[in-house]
């Protein structure tokens, strides 16, 4: 999960079709240079089996002064050795920090003085 979070920091799009299930990967991938992806929180990461794992996880990001948060459970699996992203069920939620809260990225620094 943190690959690919990563990837979508720094627009890796080929990396993100690498790691995406053939069965629900996108026909294309575009960049988006309107979201900065701030912090990735891993809430839960339980055991794999054999063949499937799940991640429950939160991205920070911001679009223009807008903060949101994208809270999702993703699927993978693993064939020939190998894991792959298969889907997930995200939410999306805006947050609304003050100037004097921390920071959604995690910094532990006041918002003013951060982000």
């Amino acid at each position: 999960m943190r690959s690919r979070y990563t990837a979508f920091v720094g627009d890796a799009l080929d990396y993100l079709k690498a790691t995406w299930h053939v069965t629900t990967r996108p026909l294309t991938l575009a960049p988006d240079p309107v979201t900065q992806w701030k912090a990735l929180e891993i809430v839960d990461a339980p055991a794999p089996t054999d063949d499937e794992g799940h991640v429950h996880f939160r991205a920070y990001f911001k679009e223009g002064e807008r903060w949101q948060v994208l809270e999702e459970n993703s699927r993978f699996v693993c064939e020939a050795g190998r894991w792959w992203y298969v889907d997930g069920d995200p939410r999306l939620h805006r947050l609304k920090p003050g100037r004097n809260d921390p920071c959604p990225c995690g910094s532990g620094r006041k918002l003013k003085r951060c982000c």
